[in-house]
């Protein structure tokens, strides 16, 4: 099965990552119809959990890769320096977009929306709330689904 899987063409490959965590998602948020309260110290470690495999897919998806490219490259031991630029200004990139997008994070009244002051619906501002932190997880997808040459 993994060696189907790893000759399959990278576009089927993509479509079939994307199912699957899709998949593993919707199976993990189905647990709120399970249960009306969760403990704080449950939540906690949920979360904690979800950081580390989102900092896990970073590094070994685009910052690896990237460093072992700039070795490749015959950057020697500045090879961490592309990477290293390329984090900064993804960084730089998500505060600007989170700094001047009006959005709504939940939970939230309208009143507390950050960003600059704007007339947009609740449903808008939290559309765009899902949409800016969903920007480095398509980069993340896109990236690693494009064949290499």
């Amino acid at each position: 099965m993994l060696d189907w899987f790893a000759n399959a063409n990278p576009v089927l490959q993509a479509t079939l990552a994307g199912v699957f965590t899709w998949l593993m998602t919707t199976l993990g948020s189905a647990l709120v119809f399970f249960f009306n309260d969760i403990n704080r110290r449950v939540l906690d470690i949920m979360n904690g959990f979800a950081a580390g495999v989102m900092i896990a897919a970073s590094f070994w998806s685009l910052l690896a890769p990237s460093i072992e490219a700039s070795v490749d490259a015959g950057w020697g031991r500045m090879a961490f320096f592309p990477a290293l630029v390329g984090f900064l200004v993804g960084g730089l990139f998500l505060r600007g977009i989170d700094y001047i997008t009006p959005h709504l994070h939940m939970g939230k009244n309208r009143t507390d929306a950050e960003g600059p002051k704007t007339k947009l619906p609740a449903t808008t501002l939290l559309f765009l709330a899902v949409t800016i932190h969903n920007i480095p997880e398509v980069y993340l997808l896109v990236s690693v689904s494009v064949p290499k040459n």
